[in-house]
């Protein structure tokens, strides 16, 4: 957990002007910071005579970051796709399609392949989103970390297309009169799960925005 910009920049401004630690510490957590983020702050410095504040060699945690998000991202995708599959063959069995010739064991196959992956994907998406959620939590300065904020935008972006394409479709159908009850349980389905995504990553997005603003 790394300390924000602003309160590193306040303990280098305090320790320069000959403050003594305890004093910044006490000055910090009165006014409502955590004491990891400002144990972290203060770490960030040597605690050595010199004129100025000496920092601390920082490791860079980018590539633990991304590692985090693109595991959480890709758990999205694969438990998105996964099950509107398993929706779509539930839909399939109890409306069948008297012009399909898919075998019934394709049905079953494609079903325990998405049941299959459900069940690996989703304790790995919760268990990593509870993850970056704490440290979030913790460090409101990792709610603007680049890697965080593209892989949200590019998953919005995904949504919204997907969204596009799914009512694209379901006017196309009306329009030819060849709507039917399959057809529209599927349309939905792709849109609930498309659109609970692209609902609940914009609210993220604009909570970033509003804590930016505060």
């Amino acid at each position: 957990m790394a300390a924000s910009d602003e309160l590193i920049d306040f303990v280098r401004d305090a320790l320069g002007r000959g403050l003594p630690r305890a004093q910044v510490e006490q000055a910090l957590r009165g006014a409502g910071w955590k004491p990891e983020q400002v144990n972290r702050a203060l770490a960030a410095f040597a605690p050595i005579e010199f004129p100025i504040p000496v920092p601390r060699p920082r490791p860079s945690l980018f590539a633990r970051e991304a590692f985090m998000y693109l595991l959480l991202f890709t758990t999205l995708y694969v438990i998105a796709f996964n099950l509107g599959s398993l929706l779509f063959q539930f839909i399939n069995r109890a409306l069948p399609d008297p012009a399909s010739s898919l075998p019934e064991t394709y049905l079953r196959e494609s079903i325990r392949f998405s049941v299959s992956a459900l069940i690996v994907a989703l304790p790995v998406f919760l268990y990593v989103s509870r993850l970056t959620n704490r440290a979030t939590n913790l460090d409101a300065s990792k709610r603007t970390s680049p890697i965080r904020r593209w892989l949200t935008y590019l998953t919005l972006f995904v949504a919204a297309c997907v969204l596009i394409g799914d009512f694209t479709s379901l006017v196309y159908s009306l329009l030819g009169g060849e709507l039917t009850v399959r057809f529209v349980l599927k349309v939905l389905t792709v849109g609930v799960i498309a659109g609970t995504i692209f609902w609940y990553y914009l609210s993220d997005l604009r909570l970033d925005e509003k804590d930016v603003k505060a």
